[in-house]
């Protein structure tokens, strides 16, 4: 007698960042050895992992997060991540310390500064890996984390049949190096990245066009701000523009937003400019109200 596979009941897995983000508001920045006053300031859920995995499932899409934060991490942040759908068996607990925390610093003209306090997510090089329910998922996302423990993963899963996206974010240009870069496309499907994150991926592997990454990855999603967002595969090149925003209110998190709203169409079988449009819809409306999840 055949035993058939259990079915998959969950969709996308994401792996990185669970913050919180303490934001300050400032007229200006300010100059070496200079003070400037804070116009307002507020805290957040926040990291690349939550953002994706909320707006994810907000338009429908079955997602879990593994990530690791203190005691330190507000209750009210897990309930809410629980509150919206969100699997927690993979967010651990480590007994001291403090949980991951980013200080973002933004200026009236958009600009920001980012300070990040790593906590847990600096070192899990050696941390446990997901259980058997790992096999429940069809997709894991590998974004920002320690290199070594997001190899470790993306190799278990694609043992147990998951499909892999590589999306290392500004993690690229100071955590990933030639070798584990070009490990992590070998076991991928998709690579995610804004301008620069590709644009550093090629210097790695010396390269001159994005078209030069699809011999290790099969597929490349560009996004581009304002511009909009470009997809390169081995059947050609997709470009989409930007959706209209009427207000800025926040950047942070925008790309994290554009591939929650990308996995939504992707799980319905949408062709891929939509799925381009659906990102870059959903980039726009977290844009628009800073951070949607929050109200």
């Amino acid at each position: 007698m055949v035993t058939l596979p259990a079915p998959r009941r969950r969709d996308l897995l994401v792996s990185g960042h669970v913050n919180v983000d303490r934001f300050l508001r400032v007229r200006q920045f300010p100059g070496p050895d200079r003070t400037v006053p804070v116009a307002a300031h507020r805290t957040a859920l926040g990291g690349t992992a939550a953002t994706l995995a909320r707006v994810a499932a907000r338009y429908g899409v079955r997602t879990g997060l593994v990530a690791r934060v203190s005691r330190e991490f507000p209750a009210a942040f897990r309930a809410r991540l629980r509150a919206e759908g969100v699997d927690l068996r993979g967010l651990v607990t480590v007994a001291s310390g403090a949980t991951p925390t980013c200080y973002i610093v933004e200026d009236e003209d958009g600009g920001q500064r980012t300070l990040i306090d790593q906590g847990p997510m600096g070192d899990a090089a050696r941390a446990p890996l997901p259980g058997a329910w790992l096999g429940q998922y069809a997709w894991l996302h590998v974004t920002t984390g320690d290199p070594a423990y997001q190899l470790r993963l993306a190799r278990a899963g694609r043992r147990v049949g998951l499909k892999v996206a590589a999306d290392p974010a500004q993690e690229i240009h100071y955590r990933w190096g030639r070798r584990d870069l070009a490990e992590l496309f070998r076991l991928s499907e998709v690579f995610f990245g804004n301008r620069s994150e590709v644009a550093h991926a090629l210097e790695l592997f010396r390269d001159r066009r994005p078209e030069a990454l699809l011999a290790r990855v099969p597929l490349v999603v560009r996004t581009e701000g304002p511009d909009g967002a470009t997809a390169f595969s081995r059947a050609g090149t997709v470009h989409v523009p930007g959706h209209r925003t009427r207000r800025v209110r926040s950047v942070v998190g925008a790309g994290d937003a554009f591939r929650g709203g990308f996995y939504a169409a992707w799980f319905v079988g949408e062709a891929l400019r939509d799925c381009l449009r659906a990102g870059t819809r959903a980039a726009a409306a977290w844009m628009e109200r800073g951070a949607p999840l929050e109200e």
